[in-house]
């Protein structure tokens, strides 16, 4: 199961980073994509990190203003989000891949499982 923490309520231009957790022994072999999801909108794909965290994966609409990473020895994934906007707005969640040490990122929301309980972030104008 991945757990993400890390939201808050954040000033336009603000920043938050966001952890997602994990449990279990073969986490470094999957990657982890973070998804978010805003008020009576669809579940959005935002990033992405491969399993050895070699490639990365972005939405065009965080580009140049998020940035994700992880951390195998912690079991863990972080998403550092700069120059938050307004429309970043939503319940961000986090998840892991369905295939093992999948050749670079999918975007696809069916693709992942495990999916957390996500994190409130909340930028104010």
């Amino acid at each position: 199961q991945l757990q993400a923490s890390g939201g808050g309520l954040v000033q336009a231009g603000g920043s938050l980073r966001l952890s997602c957790a994990a449990s279990g022994r073969t986490f470094s072999s999957y990657g982890v994509g973070w998804f978010r999801q805003a008020p009576g909108k669809e579940r959005e794909f935002v990033t992405g990190i491969s399993w050895s965290g070699g490639r990365t994966d972005y939405a065009d609409s965080v580009k140049g203003r998020f940035t994700i990473s992880r951390d195998n020895a912690k079991n863990t994934v972080y998403l550092q989000m700069n120059s938050l906007k307004p429309e970043d707005t939503a319940v961000y969640f986090c998840a892991a891949d369905s295939v093992i040490r999948r050749v670079g990122i999918s975007p696809r929301r069916t693709e992942y499982v495990y999916w957390g309980q996500g994190t409130q972030v909340t930028v104010s104008s």
